[in-house]
């Protein structure tokens, strides 16, 4: 089929872009042809509280050994943007449009250009959502939601609690397919060689918390937690989306300088596998969620986590299988790390992460998307 994508992608940033970047090289592995539609602007300077939405990654290749075909072209706040958007997908007259959605501000520039390639063309519309109702709720969520879901014609989603909140905008098919792994972060690298350079011991006792720093993330309840836990170290890789000195005041407060080792930025992608190799164990004690791409790359590198439960993420770890499912407050957090270190469930926990992430292939995900639509769950 020829297909076309509409989401972030390169030189855009984040796990979105890389994930469509991903999805597009697997559908090339299928035989369809592939172009992403991304956008020109993605968020105005009031969405984005990080430092820069671009990378300076190189340019993503495809299955064929040629850079992906990527046309930047859609501006969120510009209407004529979203016609002129929709006549250039038109054009190419494609047999499905694939569109991510994960924010309702996209709604109206979404729904738009839609609208346009439905009446031009027989294209099926997919909707592929990440979340329909954010975490941070702004005003015009739902509405802007209803306008994009009434553009599609069926959705993917990767965990059953978004496609439970699809239910209340549209009775369309839904499928839900597992985010797979992020398996494009390269390898595993020596622990001792990577501890050595981010400053930490190397017989430590370490916790990874990786990601972009926002208050429904928990970073605070991991930090409280590790006031619990004197023996381990954690390690804070992300941009802090908000006022550090909040989680700074926790950790002077315990007096954990010298254990927590935080990198306060985006980490590029040639460098994801530093922070995972370093680690013993993955902790996302989000207050909120639906699914989560870092669970994916914990699952590449074969990291135990402990997660939440909340949203998608217990459908992604299994408890005392591939990690822990807790509740989201720092007593929970404190138990499952001290569970994990002082119990030695390192090797374990490892075998089961290597027996689950079976579950997570692109493949499954290429088939789900591109079948013919009816609702599974």
């Amino acid at each position: 089929m020829k297909i076309v994508i509409a989401s972030p992608a390169h030189p855009l940033r984040g796990g979105i872009a890389a994930s469509t970047e991903r999805l597009a090289v697997e559908l090339q592995k299928a035989g369809h042809s592939v172009s992403i539609y991304s956008y020109s602007l993605q968020y105005p300077s009031f969405l984005f509280p990080g430092k820069t939405q671009f990378t300076n990654d190189p340019a993503p290749m495809g299955a064929d050994g040629r850079p992906l075909e990527i046309i930047t072209c859609i501006n969120s706040v510009n209407p004529f943007s979203w016609i002129a958007t929709g006549l250039k997908i038109a054009a190419i007259q494609p047999d499905q449009v694939i569109v991510r959605f994960w924010l309702p501000f996209m709604g109206p520039a979404l729904g738009t250009l839609l609208r346009v390639v439905r009446r031009r063309t027989r294209a099926r519309v997919t909707g592929l959502v990440d979340n329909i109702i954010p975490h941070e709720k702004r005003p015009g969520d739902r509405l802007f939601a209803r306008y994009f879901t009434g553009a599609c014609d069926d959705f993917l989603v990767m965990s059953r609690s978004v496609g439970e909140e699809i239910r209340a905008f549209s009775d369309k098919p839904v499928v839900f397919s597992p985010h797979p792994l992020y398996d494009n972060y390269g390898e595993l690298q020596d622990k001792h060689t990577v501890r050595e350079a981010l400053g930490i011991p190397r017989e430590a006792r370490v916790a990874l918390f990786f990601g972009f720093i926002r208050q429904y993330k928990g970073l605070d309840i991991f930090l409280r937690a590790l006031a619990d836990v004197p023996d381990v170290h954690a390690l804070v890789a992300g941009e802090c989306y908000e006022d550090w000195a909040t989680y700074q005041q926790i950790i002077n407060e315990n007096k954990m300088n010298d254990r927590v080792h935080v990198v306060n930025d985006f980490i590029p992608a040639d460098q994801v596998s530093n922070f995972f190799s370093a680690a013993d164990i993955v902790v996302q004690p989000y207050r909120s969620a639906t699914q989560s791409g870092i669970s994916q790359i914990a699952y590449h590198f074969g990291l135990p986590m402990i997660v939440s439960n909340v949203g998608g993420l217990p459908e992604i770890v299994s408890d005392k299988v591939s990690g822990y499912v807790v509740s989201p407050d720092e007593k929970s957090v404190a138990e499952a790390l001290a569970d994990f270190f002082d119990n030695n469930r390192s090797d374990a926990m490892r075998r089961g992460v290597q027996l689950e992430k079976e579950r997570f292939t692109w493949d499954k995900m290429v088939r789900m998307l591109t079948k013919a639509p009816e609702t599974r769950y």
